[in-house]
């Protein structure tokens, strides 16, 4: 059995990249994931029955703020309640500051940012209740040190950083664990459709000297969801590979 055997969790933006890594990493390890995305995949099925776990897919788009706590709600009363929620959802619209909509803004903050807000929110409610529970959101490297171009993503991302230390301080005598992941440079669709000169010059900052898999985070995750870390709280872990040592 898996180090989380048995256990429930949310996770939000599964259908593909990390959120996808994340799903099918914890039910590999016998989780009971209710995996939130704007469409399911043709082939998680495929997928899941090869893991052996058991996956609940809710569709919905975190952008329609008004709707997430219902839609979380739902779930929790579904599920009884979570032991790990995952903020994973998330989306981009680059261009540089000067030239950026309020629109392309407004759009990433609500997404990535506020509907982490109100899903945090939701399931904390019930994870302080039960006096146990992890929250992971999913943050960037970028967060931490800006990009050009990414104004509104970069942003969103710091936003996530001081959402986590704050609700950490405010759950952790409740027995409630708040963390956040930084991603780094990460294989992805974005990524595969790089120029090779922009690509090689990004692995050239990487002491490791390859790109980070969607599977390199999932495993930060477990971490963050498990018992290892049952002593961690507001911290944020950069799975960069050295880029921002």
């Amino acid at each position: 059995m898996g180090i989380l055997a048995g256990k429930k969790a949310l996770v939000t933006g599964a259908s593909r990249g990390i959120g996808r890594a994340i799903t099918e990493r914890f039910l590999a390890e016998g989780v009971e994931v209710w995996g939130l995305g704007t469409r399911e995949p043709e082939d998680l099925g495929e997928r899941i029955t090869a893991a052996g776990g058991r996956l609940h897919w809710l569709s919905a788009d975190l952008a329609l703020l008004a709707a997430v706590e219902g839609i979380i709600e739902g779930a929790l009363q579904e599920s009884g309640g979570f032991d790990v929620a995952v903020n994973n959802a998330g989306l981009t619209r680059d261009t540089l500051s000067l030239r950026m909509t309020l629109e392309s803004w407004q759009k990433v903050i609500d997404v990535n940012l506020s509907a982490a807000f109100l899903v945090a929110r939701t399931v904390a409610r019930d994870m302080i209740r039960k006096r146990a529970g992890s929250i992971i959101n999913m943050s960037s490297v970028v967060g931490i040190h800006g990009n050009g171009g990414q104004a509104n993503y970069a942003a969103s991302k710091a936003g996530l950083i001081g959402l986590t230390k704050s609700l950490a301080r405010e759950t952790a005598g409740r027995g409630v664990r708040v963390n956040a992941i930084a991603p780094g440079f990460i294989e992805s669709d974005m990524t595969a459709a790089m120029p090779e000169a922009a690509r090689e010059g990004m692995l050239q900052l990487i002491p490791l000297k390859r790109a980070g898999k969607p599977e390199d985070v999932a495993e930060a995750a477990l971490f963050f969801a498990s018992p290892l870390s049952s002593y961690i709280t507001g911290q944020v872990l950069t799975v960069d590979g050295g880029m921002f040592i």
